[in-house]
C-alpha cells in the first residue's frame, strides 16, 4: 500500500465543517486569506474567458468558498483522489441548484508518481542490499527516484486543455512529492528499521529526493498552465514551511518553535519562470494545538494569483 491510498481516512480527521469551525476559532486568517485570493482571482478573469472553474486538491473544500464559486460559474469541477471528501464538500451546499453545478473528478493529480515509484521499489533486490549496509539501500532508493516517471504535465481524465477560466491549486503541491518520498521511508522502516534516519546523511539520496521535488513542482505548474483558458486566472496555494511549538500562544515566537522546509527554496523562482505574477501573500495557520506530550503544529503558506505566460 502507498500513502495516497490512505488519503480518504486521513482527510476525515482534517477536513469538512468541523475543521472549518476549528479554523475559524484558531486560524481565521487562513480561511480569510484563501477566500480573499480566490475571490480576487475570480473577479480578475477577463471578459469572454471560460466561466468554468477547477479546484485541484479540493478535498472537502474546507478552505475553498465553494458556494461563491458555484454562483459565479456554470460548472465547478472538484478534482482529487479523495472522492468521499469531495462528495462531502458538495453536499454541504444548501442549494440543490448549486450542487448540480459541481462535478467531481477522482484522479491522482500527480499523474501516478506514487504507483510508478512503487513499481520500481518492488523490483529492487532488497535482501542483497540489506547485507551491504545503509549506503547500498539508500543508493538503490535514489536510483528508483532518478528513474521514476513524472508525467509532465499529468493527463487527468475529465479535465480538458484550456477549459477553465479559473484554476485553483488548493494546498496540494507539497503533498504531490511528500507522499511518494514517504513511501520510500515507509519501505525502509519495514525492511531495515536499523537504517532509518541514515537517509539524512546520504548525499546521493538527498540529491535525488530534491530533484524529484523539483520535477513534480514543475509538472504541476505545467498542469495549471495547460488547464487555464486564455485570459483566465490561476490561484496557487501551497504550504512552504511547517513548524511545531510547545505552548499555545507562542506559535509566532522563534524561541518556542522549530521550523521545517516543505518545498525547495527555488519555488518562488520556478513560479516566476512559468507565470506572470499578479499577487503574492504569505500567512501562517495552525493545524494542531499542543497537548500534554504532544507538540502543536502549523504551516506557513504562500498564496499566488497568476496568469499564464503563454
Amino acid at each position: 500500500m502507498v500513502r495516497i491510498d490512505t488519503l480518504s481516512y486521513s482527510n476525515v480527521q482534517t477536513q469538512g465543517t468541523k475543521r472549518r469551525d476549528w479554523l475559524r476559532q484558531y486560524s481565521p486568517q487562513h480561511l480569510e486569506q484563501c477566500s480573499r485570493l480566490i475571490q480576487h482571482a475570480l473577479r480578475e478573469r477577463q471578459p469572454g474567458t471560460s466561466p468554468s472553474i477547477v479546484v485541484l486538491g479540493a478535498g472537502a473544500c474546507t478552505e475553498v468558498p465553494l458556494a461563491e464559486l458555484a454562483r459565479a460559474s456554470d460548472e465547478v469541477v472538484l478534482a482529487d483522489f479523495d472522492l468521499a471528501s469531495m462528495k462531502q464538500g458538495r453536499d454541504e451546499l444548501s442549494s440543490p441548484a448549486l450542487r448540480k453545478r459541481v462535478r467531481l473528478e477522482q484522479c491522482d493529480i500527480s499523474g501516478g508518481v506514487s504507483r510508478n515509484l512503487n513499481r520500481l521499489l518492488e523490483k529492487q533486490p532488497w535482501s542483497t542490499l540489506l547485507s551491504q549496509g545503509a549506503q547500498a539501500v539508500f543508493h538503490s532508493a535514489a536510483n528508483c527516484l532518478e528513474q521514476c516517471i513524472v508525467p509532465d504535465p499529468p493527463q487527468l481524465d475529465g479535465l480538458g486543455r484550456g477549459e477553465f477560466g479559473l484554476v485553483i491549486s488548493s494546498l496540494i503541491l507539497s503533498q504531490l512529492f511528500s507522499y511518494p518520498l514517504l513511501d520510500i521511508l515507509d519501505h525502509v522502516q519495514r525492511i531495515a528499521p536499523q537504517f532509518f534516519g541514515e537517509q539524512e546523511r546520504d548525499r546521493r539520496y538527498q540529491e535525488a529526493a530534491q530533484a524529484l521535488r523539483v520535477y513534480i513542482i514543475q509538472a504541476h505548474l505545467h498542469l495549471l498552465q495547460s488547464l487555464v483558458d486564455v485570459g483566465g486566472s490561476i490561484v496557487l496555494l501551497s504550504d512552504i514551511r511547517g513548524f511545531v511549538f510547545d505552548v499555545y500562544g507562542t506559535d509566532h515566537d522563534a524561541q518556542h518553535r522549530r521550523t521545517m522546509p516543505l518545498v525547495p527554496r527555488t519555488l518562488p523562482n520556478i513560479v516566476r519562470d512559468n507565470f506572470t505574477l499578479r499577487e503574492e501573500a504569505h500567512w501562517e495557520w495552525l493545524t494542531d494545538l499542543p497537548e500534554e506530550g504532544k507538540l502543536g503544529r502549523g504551516y506557513e503558506v504562500a498564496g499566488y494569483i497568476l496568469s499564464s505566460a503563454r
